[in-house]
C-alpha cells in the first residue's frame, strides 16, 4: 500500500467500475460488485488489490500472487488464479495506471499559508525567505532551509540538515546530517510509460525516497522516487551536481558519484563504489562493493566487487585499455599504408 504520508487513498471502487473506466472485460461477471481499495504489482499484491501481468517473464508470480483482480491479455486471462478476477485488455499495464490514479492521489501543497499548521518544525529550525512547507511535513532541530525550498506533505528531514536555495523536496523521508545543495530535486516521479489505446500514458509512481544520515546530494541533481517501492541512498554517500538517480535504485554506503553520473531504474550498487564524471548505467544491473566505474562509461551488464571498469561498453579495465591500445595501434599503422 502507498504510505498514506505522501498519497490520498481514494474510496473502493467496484470491479464493473474499473472495467468501465479502464475499457477491460470481467473475465467473471458475478464477481463484478467486488470492491478494490489498493493497487500493487504482483510480488506485493494482497486482497483487496488489482496488479496486472504484461510479460511472461513475471508468470510465476502470477500464479502465485494474492491479487482480487489483474489486468492481463487474453491469452494470459485462463492463467489466472483461484480468487483473482481477470480483466481482460490489450493494454494491461496502461489500465494498471488508470486504475492507480483513481485509487492513490498524490497529495499536494495546498492552502493560502506558505508553513502548513499542521507540519512540526523543532526547536531551532531556521527558514529563509519563501520557503515552503506542506501538510504533515516534520523538520529536525538545527536544519536549516534556504531561500525559496519546497518541502511537500508528509516529508521528514531529520536534524542539522542543510537545504539550498530552491531545492524541491517531495515524497521523501531524509535523515540527520543531509546536505541537499542548490536546486536539487528529490522525489519527482520516476520515468514509467506503457502504450495505451490513445497513446503512450504514464504510470503512476507510488514509492517514496529514502536518503539515510549523513548524504550530500549535489546541486541540480534529481533523484526519483520509486514506481512502487522505495529508491533508497545510503548513509554517508556524497552525490555530485547533476547526478539523475532514477526510480527503485538502492544505493549502498560511502559511495560517490562524480557529475552528471546516470543511474537508471531499478540499479542495485553495493558499498563503497566509486562512478568517474559521466558515467552511465543500464536499469536492472548490479554493481557489486568496491567496484569503480570511469568517467564517460557505459555500464551495460552487472559488475562485480571491488573491480574497476570502464569504456562503452563497459568492461574490465585491463581489458579495455588492451583493446583501446590495439585500436590506437591499428589506426596508425593504416595512416602509414596509406602515405605516399
Amino acid at each position: 500500500m502507498p504510505d498514506p504520508r505522501f498519497f490520498d487513498p481514494g474510496p473502493p471502487i467496484p470491479l464493473r467500475e474499473l472495467a468501465r473506466l479502464t475499457g477491460a472485460e470481467l473475465s467473471r461477471p458475478d464477481a463484478a460488485d467486488q470492491p478494490i481499495s489498493a493497487v500493487a504489482v504482483l510480488g506485493g499484491a494482497a486482497p483487496g488489490s488489482v496488479t496486472f501481468l504484461s510479460d511472461k517473464r513475471y508468470a510465476a508470480q502470477f500464479a502465485a500472487t494474492d491479487a482480487s483482480a489483474a489486468f492481463v491479455s487474453v491469452r494470459d486471462a485462463a492463467a489466472a488464479p483461484e480468487g483473482c478476477v481477470a480483466l481482460i485488455t490489450p493494454h494491461p499495464q496502461a489500465a494498471y495506471a488508470i486504475a492507480a490514479d483513481r485509487l492513490h492521489r498524490p497529495r499536494r501543497i495546498e492552502g493560502p499559508e506558505p508553513i502548513a499548521a499542521s507540519a512540526r518544525l523543532e526547536e531551532g529550525v531556521r527558514l529563509a525567505p519563501g520557503v515552503v512547507i506542506g501538510e504533515g511535513a516534520e523538520i529536525g532541530r538545527g536544519t536549516v532551509l534556504g531561500p525559496g525550498v519546497v518541502v511537500g506533505p508528509g516529508v521528514a528531514i531529520g536534524r542539522d540538515c542543510q537545504v539550498g536555495a530552491n531545492a524541491v523536496i517531495g515524497f521523501a523521508l531524509i535523515g540527520d546530517r543531509v546536505r541537499i545543495l542548490a536546486g536539487a530535486v528529490i522525489g519527482e516521479p520516476g520515468f514509467g510509460a506503457a502504450p495505451g489505446p490513445t497513446g503512450v500514458v504514464d504510470i503512476p509512481q507510488l514509492g517514496r525516497v529514502i536518503i539515510q544520515d549523513g548524504v550530500t546530494v549535489g546541486a541540480n541533481t534529481c533523484i526519483d522516487r520509486g514506481a512502487f517501492d522505495d529508491t533508497v541512498i545510503g548513509e554517508n554517500t556524497k552525490i555530485d551536481n547533476q547526478v539523475q538517480i532514477a526510480h527503485n535504485v538502492r544505493v549502498g554506503r560511502n559511495c560517490a558519484m562524480a557529475a552528471h553520473t546516470g543511474i537508471s531504474g531499478s540499479v542495485v550498487i553495493g558499498d563503497g563504489v566509486q562512478f568517474g564524471g559521466r558515467a552511465g548505467v543500464a536499469d536492472h544491473v548490479n554493481i557489486g562493493a568496491g567496484a569503480r566505474i570511469a568517467a564517460a562509461s557505459g555500464v551495460m551488464k552487472d559488475v562485480p566487487a571491488g573491480e574497476t571498469w570502464g569504456g562503452s561498453p563497459a568492461r574490465p579495465l585491463k581489458r579495455w585499455m588492451r583493446e583501446t591500445a590495439w585500436i590506437a595501434k591499428s589506426a596508425a599503422r593504416r595512416r602509414e599504408g596509406a602515405e605516399p
